[in-house]
């Protein structure tokens, strides 16, 4: 008798976790597959590290292959899930199709950037999901203070050196945090001019920072920006981006040539194609985790509206806490309907939040109890060093060569503008010329959208940037807490119109900088595919 063939689909929180716990409770009594784009887990809640220079890149992914034995990885992303014939369609990355059966599905391909209908923004911004993203952002601010260094004109010093992240949220606060630190640490080795100094803004149309959390905890990191320098406005957001800077809500116009759009995220795309009953673009599931009619198809993480027991006629928010645990009891369920173990349905405690705000600072509530902040910070980089699947050490080594080495601020210059559009469904992969392109069902809607004006824009912005579920939970050492896996399965999609540059330079790795272009910006490559779209459905909160 064959055995049974399990297709788990995305590897961020949600797919890891379900594929390492079935690795266990299954004992190689199932054929186990993760489809997934990439061949690593990432760890988000230390993206922005990797964006501020204190950790490399290779730090905060985990080997599939090398961490989940009995599972078969597949480098590719899904284009499309046929219910009826139990088979998932997939493209590799070097544009082959393929196909995979299963007797047992897991969906659980998280989410990906929220765009709201704002000119300008899908041009100019770029989002914060994945490691390119993180990478681009850490050449892009090297590359501003080193030509705001050179600068001869003062309005041109001045732009390069301000930088805009909107969204208040876990991920913007700790970007805007980690960013003002990295930069002053640029200016004590390379002066600009006389009383120019690097210019962090933190906006959201939030009354606070950090608007899911306790309000001590909030005022607590409110306090430590502010002490930094960084300039935190509440209340207010973006109502237009340009290339020379961004027009706020309160009608101040800020010369800029960075813009980090934080905003919250929606599912990805690929769910809407399952053809099930959504609940603001998740996959309706019961407290089983099983979609409803089909009891062979289970969904977890930011991909799965789960119920709230203990909120009756709610769903739990789309956060990595939710996720991880989400994916444990997915596993469970899974392996009980092969008739390993008995199923049992999602039920969440909440644990607290941390967020790490750079060098000692930190908020952190741990089971509710909010810590001052000499204590906050070794709380939060020791849950993360136990909540990681691995690179345990190296991670720890890399805090320890920062706090006693000064930091290298180098461009690599792996990750071009045009690589990262803020209007991708793959914010986990980064787009190179020549490559196969797949269809992003969100594009048309929200340029269609932009197109109507921008006064609906600015009002779309209030509730969703809350990032009520961009929070980081405190949990058990097993257990990591931060948004939502990256979204998976999803391919990018066209860059964003007006982006430098018509084509690639020659023999170059990334095409040369694009003239006139913020920071020098290369040049976007030749021959983008343009695709259909879909209406929006956006998910509430952030990941």
């Amino acid at each position: 008798m064959s055995r049974p063939r399990i297709v788990i689909v995305g590897a961020g929180f949600a797919g890891y976790r379900t594929a390492r716990t079935l690795s266990r409770l299954t004992r190689h009594q199932a054929d186990i597959t993760l489809l997934n784009p990439t061949d690593y887990f990432l760890y988000l809640p230390l993206l922005p590290q990797v964006a501020a220079g204190i950790l490399e890149p290779r730090r905060v992914t985990v080997s599939l292959s090398g961490t989940l034995p009995g599972v078969r990885p597949v480098l590719g992303e899904a284009d499309g899930i046929d219910l009826d014939g139990r088979t998932v369609h997939y493209t590799d990355p070097e544009g082959e199709t393929g196909t995979l059966s299963y007797d047992r599905l897991v969906i659980s391909v998280g989410s990906v950037n929220k765009l709201l209908p704002i000119p300008g923004v899908a041009e100019h911004a770029h989002g914060f999901r994945g490691l390119p993203e993180a990478l681009y952002l850490r050449d892009h601010v090297t590359r501003q203070m080193e030509l705001a260094a050179a600068a001869d004109d003062p309005k041109s010093c001045s732009a390069r050196c301000t930088f805009v992240v909107v969204g208040a949220g876990y991920t913007g606060t700790e970007v805007a945090a980690h960013g003002q630190l990295y930069t002053d640490a640029q200016l004590r080795r390379q002066p600009l001019r006389e009383g120019v100094r690097p210019r962090w803004m933190l906006l959201d149309v939030a009354p606070r920072v950090l608007p899911e959390m306790d309000e001590r905890l909030s005022r607590t990191a409110d306090r430590v920006l502010r002490e930094r320098g960084v300039d935190v406005r509440m209340g207010t957001s973006v109502k237009e981006a340009t290339h020379d800077g961004v027009l706020l809500t309160d009608g101040e116009f800020v010369p800029t040539r960075t813009l980090v759009w934080c905003v919250g995220v929606r599912p990805d795309p690929l769910v809407e194609s399952v053809g099930q009953p959504l609940e603001r673009g998740r996959l309706i599931v019961d407290p089983y985790l099983q979609v409803p009619g089909r009891p062979e198809v289970f969904a977890c993480g930011d991909a799965a509206a789960v119920p709230d027991l203990d909120k009756p006629g709610s769903f739990t928010p789309m956060t990595a806490q939710h996720a991880w645990r989400q994916g444990h009891v997915a596993a469970r369920n899974v392996a009980a309907s092969l008739g390993v173990g008995e199923r049992r349905p999602y039920r969440h405690r909440g644990l607290g939040f941390v967020v790490d705000l750079g060098g000692t600072k930190a908020a952190a509530n741990p089971l509710g109890v909010p810590l001052p902040g000499p204590l906050a910070g070794p709380v939060a980089r020791g849950y993360h060093l136990a909540a990681m699947p691995g690179n345990r050490v190296r991670v720890a080594a890399d805090w320890l060569l920062d706090a006693v080495l000064p930091r290298q601020a180098v461009q690599l210059g792996l990750v071009r503008s045009w690589s990262v559009p803020l209007d991708t469904a793959s914010p986990e992969l980064a787009r190179v010329p020549g490559a196969p392109e797949r269809r992003d069902k969100e594009t048309e809607r929200d340029r269609a959208a932009v197109s109507s004006g921008p006064g609906a824009a600015v009002e779309a912005d209030t509730a969703d940037t809350a990032e009520t579920a961009d929070a980081a939970d405190t949990a058990t050492p097993d257990e990591p807490a931060e948004p939502a896996e990256p979204a998976k399965n999803q391919p990018g999609p066209e860059p964003a119109k007006n982006q430098p540059g018509p084509e690639p330079a020659k023999n170059q790795p990334g095409g040369e900088p694009a003239k006139n272009q913020p920071g020098g910006e290369p040049a976007e490559p030749p021959g983008p595919v343009k695709r259909p779209g879909t209406p929006d459905n956006p998910a509430e909160g952030d990941s």
